[in-house]
């Protein structure tokens, strides 16, 4: 539980929605740097005994010249003009578990031991982000390492959403991808040397691309406070799916998202 609520917390999906639906949204009346508010998070966990989980949030964005701040993830604008953007970024990586909140019957299913496993541990990524706006959208690209060497690996993630005016609001479908190197995905969804020595199943799956739909829609409510509602959904590779560390019923995951925020003008 204590992994999962930590994701939802501040994983870049609720914040990042969040900011680049405000950033995009041509009908706000009062754009200011900070944003303050609540939300509810659903979040279902393809590991095996994770199921559903809805929580409260906190939302906290600040965007400035050069720095910007969401949630837990920051980041640093290195050249800005005619719609493109470079920044240094860094965010957590925030996908460990704990083994003991795994389902025991659910993976003894799978033919794993609870009691054999280890903690999947939480790391920090950093690396560039990559953006480029036009009247066709957005598209956003990352190359991100893991800088704490938890798993050694690295991530590229390529996004791409259009906006749409809708009802006094924006409505921004996306579709994109991620791909984990070989280390990072053997880390998170395989199992460990130190588990197979000791009679774990032993799986790696290897380098795989996770593809991801979502759709996101803001609208102001008057001039200070917003609204927020967001959703995405990863599709699960067979490599994936075929770990015994994944629930077998579990194609992909989902995440649900509702949130309102405020802003605040800076003198």
């Amino acid at each position: 539980m204590k992994n999962l609520l930590w994701f939802v917390l501040l994983t870049g999906f609720s914040f990042n929605a969040f900011a680049q639906a405000q950033g995009e949204n041509e009908v706000a009346r009062t754009p200011s740097p900070w944003g303050l508010g609540v939300a509810m998070a659903v979040s279902d966990s393809p590991y095996a005994g994770e199921g559903t989980r809805v929580i409260p949030v906190p939302l906290i964005t600040y965007r400035g010249e050069r720095f910007y701040f969401r949630g837990a993830s920051a980041g640093w604008i290195m050249v800005a003009g005619d719609g493109f953007e470079l920044a240094a970024v860094a965010k957590p990586r925030l996908a460990g578990f704990d083994a003991e909140d795994l389902g025991r019957s659910e993976l003894a299913r799978n033919g794993i031991d609870r009691d054999l496993l280890e903690d999947r541990d939480n790391s920090l990524d950093a690396g560039l982000g990559m953006t480029w706006r036009g009247q066709a959208g957005k598209l956003e690209v990352e190359l991100l390492a893991d800088v704490a060497d938890v798993s050694g690996g690295q991530e590229v993630s390529v996004q791409y959403g259009y906006p749409i005016a809708l009802w006094k609001g924006m409505l921004t479908p996306t579709i994109g991808m991620k791909w984990l190197s070989e280390d990072m995905a053997n880390y998170y969804y395989g199992t460990l040397d130190a588990e197979v020595a000791r009679g774990v199943i032993d799986y790696k799956p290897g380098a795989v691309t996770i593809p991801r739909v979502g759709i996101s829609y803001f609208k102001p409510l008057g001039t200070k406070w917003s609204l927020l509602v967001a959703a995405h959904y990863d599709s699960l590779p067979d490599e994936i799916k075929s770990s015994p560390l994944i629930d077998p019923d579990a194609d992909g995951a989902a995440s649900m998202f509702i949130g309102f925020s405020r802003g605040f003008k800076t003198r």
